[in-house]
């Protein structure tokens, strides 16, 4: 599918499946995905979130989304870092979230990971740093990973990262505005453009 689609409200936006009819979702395509975020808890929060969602749905995670905060401490990077056994058998246990354990475990470690950088390096600034040079042409296929996303899924795992392979590291791209993938058409493709690093300076 090719097409935006038009919404009750007059609006066309990006024709991801089931988009049209569930108000969350809509919801997070115009406030939230393509839009530049910045920050280590929300950025750890983000890619830890990209990380469960492979090989499902994102809108099941999105509506897990609250369960998920509430399960991992708000995604405090210094709170999930000190997560032992006891919690990790709480998170198995939980029904709220996607209960895989070498998603969670991988969770722990990346914020043991993001707690562990040099001095001077942050989740941020890594990933900011592997922007696209140049915005995806309108018309040109949306791809699964890039070049970009390749780099940063291997800069990440030599820093110590897991369950970040190119695939998520470009959804994860796509969610904070680095790559703009809204379709031609839809009402946010104009009106948010892509981050720059130099928006975050």
């Amino acid at each position: 599918m090719d097409e935006v689609i038009v919404g009750d409200d007059g609006k066309a936006r990006c024709p991801w499946a089931g988009l049209g009819k569930d108000e969350q979702y809509q919801r997070y395509h115009d406030k939230e995905w393509g839009r530049p975020v910045t920050g280590e808890r929300d950025l750890f929060e983000r890619l830890s979130l990209e990380a469960f969602q492979s090989g499902l749905s994102w809108i099941t995670i999105l509506r897990k989304r609250e369960a998920f905060r509430a399960a991992f401490a708000n995604f405090e990077p210094a709170v999930v870092a000190e997560f032992g056994q006891s919690e990790i058998d709480r998170l198995m246990a939980d029904a709220g979230i996607v209960r895989n354990l070498m998603k969670i475990k991988a969770t722990i470690g990346n914020a043991k990971a993001l707690l562990a950088l040099p001095e001077g390096t942050t989740l941020t600034s890594v990933v900011y740093a592997h922007a696209p040079a140049e915005p995806r042409p309108l018309h040109a296929p949306i791809p699964s990973s890039t070049s970009e996303s390749t780099a940063l899924a291997k800069e990440l795992k030599k820093k110590g990262f897991a369950f970040v392979g190119p695939t998520t590291a470009y959804a994860m791209m796509q969610a904070i505005g680095l790559a703009n993938d809204h379709f031609p058409g839809c009402w946010v493709a104009n009106s948010m453009p892509g981050a720059t690093v130099g928006e975050i300076a």
